[in-house]
């Protein structure tokens, strides 16, 4: 067969169901090889969106998304959708094209080393130089984004090793390499360290979130009274209708999260990324005993430099925790004065006469949304009342990019999470994140998507003004103007609605996001 047949038939075989991305001069084979597979190629409107689909395919699946983007533009393009799902830790897998391998040595049209511009956002990437080596790249490609710590892999297909003729045929995936148990002086150091502490605390992070975890955090926290803190990222590892959370970090009007933090003896850290979330700010002066629990060993930082780290699966090492014959316990009654106040907070109503803000809208929104019904947040000052104030009840039902914490995301990943999930989807997002990715409304109404897309209008970049603020009592370069956003969405062909008091909000939340049909909620915020 043909070394892009070839490619595409390992694609098959990974179980891969569509490529995102760009078509290029220099994918010319792959994407005729493409059309007469079972691997459907969705073009999109810029590598960018691309490659965000791909991301949170990956995040909500466990299974890597595959984005596809021509040499040159095409790559760079890619790069900011893929170092985002590296730092979240979504397994993804991006094809490039390049020119002919005959004019790689030498400066030529659209060259750039595109390799190497990988290679720190990346778990592992290559060039095809020859197609022997095909079946063997694809298989690892995937199986490195897949394997936890989950991320991004890269494959680079010169055009004219391509056209070649391929001898070999792909390799299929085994049963998935299984992560290690824990070690059993490492779960007696950590149990000894939690049955020892008067005020324990779980941080959930995004690794708690994966590989079922969560269903063992939910047992852990329910027999030992633990509280549970989250990361942003790890919205869902607990459900916060459960009386042990205590929302994320920076929950409640007054830090009630970060103070029960404070009032903590030991952390136990569950499937933590300090990218997530810096532990500077819940351990400033070092005083924090730390349980590391996770599938790498802990990154060495000053504010992070754990008592005990059991590294393996970590569903696993919950377990071990739970079996061993130390009792681990504590009382609810010095948080359960934090969760309630935090529970005031994040479920209060607008008043009538209120102005329209994010914060009162997510009630609203919670109720208009069923429990597994997925809310993708944009990055903005919006992300962070989403983070602090959403309640949450199902793992990957919250998805927050906070690794990277990349703008632009959230209508390209709607697109991804519709195709991927069975439930509703909304889009949450700024003025200034939902431009730079809005006309990938036409991709989902090309696919037949149908998701709502929540738009929080303050004519700003409002998260970098409000710091300004905070630091200088002014800001400067951050206003923007827009256009009609309504029909914005109408020129889309889809329905846009600026709701002009709380009860038509409310109404038109309940009308849309439980439709099959795309739709525009415009919200114009102070």
């Amino acid at each position: 067969m043909q070394a892009s047949d070839l490619l595409v038939r390992c694609l098959e075989v990974e179980g891969v169901d569509r490529v995102f991305g760009v078509p290029g001069e220099e994918l010319e084979d792959i994407l005729f090889s493409m059309r007469d597979s079972t691997v459907e190629f969705v073009p999109v409107r810029h590598e960018q969106g691309a490659a965000f689909m791909a991301d949170v395919h990956g995040r909500l699946t466990g299974e890597a998304g595959v984005c596809m983007g021509t040499l040159g533009p095409g790559a760079t393009n890619l790069l900011t959708g893929v170092a985002d799902a590296q730092l979240d830790k979504s397994p993804l897998v991006a094809i490039t094209g390049q020119g002919g391998l005959e004019r790689l040595h030498q400066e030529s049209h659209q060259r750039l080393d595109v390799v190497g511009m990988f290679e720190p956002v990346t778990k592992w990437n290559t060039q095809i130089t020859e197609p022997e080596i095909i079946h063997e790249s694809v298989r690892k490609a995937f199986k490195l984004a897949e394997y936890e710590k989950p991320g991004a892999t890269h494959i680079e297909f010169p055009e004219d090793v391509a056209a070649e003729e391929a001898h070999n045929r792909p390799i299929r995936p085994r049963e998935r390499v299984r992560r290690p148990s824990p070690d059993q002086k490492a779960v007696e150091r950590a149990a000894s360290l939690l049955a020892d502490a008067d005020r324990p605390i779980v941080l959930a992070g995004n690794g708690g979130i994966r590989t079922r975890s969560s269903e063992r955090l939910r047992s852990f926290v329910d027999e030992t009274n633990i509280p549970v803190v989250g990361t942003y990222m790890g919205k869902g590892a607990v459900s916060d209708a459960d009386d042990h959370s205590l929302f994320t970090l920076d929950s409640g009007d007054d830090d009630q999260a970060q103070t029960a933090i404070e009032r903590a003896d030991v952390v136990l850290a569950v499937g933590y990324d300090i990218a997530e979330h810096d532990p500077e700010n819940w351990n400033p002066d070092l005083e924090k005993r730390i349980v590391h629990l996770d599938f790498e060993p802990a990154e060495v930082y000053e504010h992070y430099n754990p008592q005990a780290e059991i590294v393996s699966d970590v569903s696993a090492g919950l377990r071990a925790i739970q079996e061993y014959d130390e009792a681990i316990a504590t009382d609810t009654d010095w948080y359960a004065d934090l969760r309630e106040s935090i529970l005031d907070d994040v479920t209060q109503e607008p008043e009538a006469d209120d102005p329209f803000s994010v914060e009162r809208t997510l009630p609203l929104l919670r109720e208009a949304m069923a429990d597994s019904d997925v809310l993708l947040s944009d990055t903005g000052s919006h992300k962070m009342a989403i983070a602090q104030n959403y309640p949450t009840y199902e793992p990957n039902t919250c998805i927050i990019s906070n690794g990277l914490a990349t703008m632009g995301i959230s209508v390209p990943g709607a697109v991804a999470a519709d195709l991927a999930v069975d439930s509703n989807v909304v889009a949450a997002t700024g003025d200034g994140g939902f431009l730079m990715n809005g006309a990938e409304i036409e991709t989902a109404t090309r696919l037949g998507c149908g998701f709502t897309i929540l738009l929080f209008n303050d004519d700003d970049y409002g998260l970098i003004s409000e710091k300004q603020e905070d630091h200088r009592d002014e800001s400067t370069g951050t206003k923007l103007s827009n256009p009609d956003f309504t029909t914005f969405a109408e020129s889309f062909g889809i329905e846009g609605y600026r709701p002009e008091t709380w009860d038509e909000l409310g109404e038109t939340l309940e009308t849309v996001v439980p439709s099959d049909e795309m739709a525009l909620v415009e919200v114009p915020v102070e």
